[in-house]
């Protein structure tokens, strides 16, 4: 997703934002943040429960005879390749999944790496995750408290904009590394480096 170039100028981007304020600043960049294989599978078996007994009633109306047997073995046909389509090509599973499912489950992942990066962790509470999954479209600021109670989030809301357009328009890297820059600015108002002040996070975005 990001060259090694890419990378060096986004951990740079970083280690200068940092340099200016004792916030941290940690980003994460994924292709996809669920498999989405159930949320699809769930959507096509509901349609086809629904199409089967439609097509049903519309056969009994128009005094089509089809057998029983014939009937559902051609149902269960159908699901089967529905199935085995969204198991081979994961590209569809996005396409019956809707914007608030996809939105949820992203978020979800953005708290969890949060968490798992130890965001959470650092001195003062002062770290912040810039958040990136790609095929959702979506992107978040996740700030810890220390810095929720002074910033508001509609300042991060400004930021997260700069990712998610730089994003559509394949240029992630320069996205992030605009949204760094800001992100450093805006901690550096209330969170100015400190005497005892550290580098508690790797200055790098991690690619899942």
């Amino acid at each position: 997703m990001l060259s090694k170039a890419e990378h060096e100028r986004i951990s740079a981007a970083i280690t200068a934002a940092e340099a200016k304020t004792s916030g941290e600043i940690h980003c994460v960049v994924c292709g996809r943040s669920d498999p989405y294989f159930m949320a699809a599978a769930f959507v096509l078996s509901s349609a086809a429960l629904v199409l089967g007994a439609a097509l049903a009633w519309i056969f009994h109306w128009l005094w089509i005879e089809v057998g029983t047997a014939t009937y559902a073995t051609a149902l269960l046909c159908a699901w089967l390749l529905a199935m085995v389509l969204i198991w081979q090509v994961p590209a569809l599973r996005l396409r019956f999944v809707t914007k608030s499912v996809r939105y949820r489950r992203a978020h979800a992942h953005a708290v969890q790496q949060f968490l798992a990066h130890n965001i959470h962790a650092t001195d003062g509470r002062t770290g912040v995750l810039i958040f990136v999954s790609l095929d959702e479209h979506y992107a978040e600021i996740i700030a810890d408290s220390g810095i929720s109670e002074k910033v508001d989030q509609e300042r991060w809301n400004a930021i997260v904009r700069t990712v998610t357009e730089g994003a559509a328009s394949s240029k992630l890297a320069d996205a992030l590394t605009a949204a760094v820059s800001d992100a450093g600015a805006l901690l550096a108002e209330h969170f100015p480096p400190g005497p005892d002040d550290r580098n508690e996070l790797p200055d790098r975005v991690v690619e899942l």
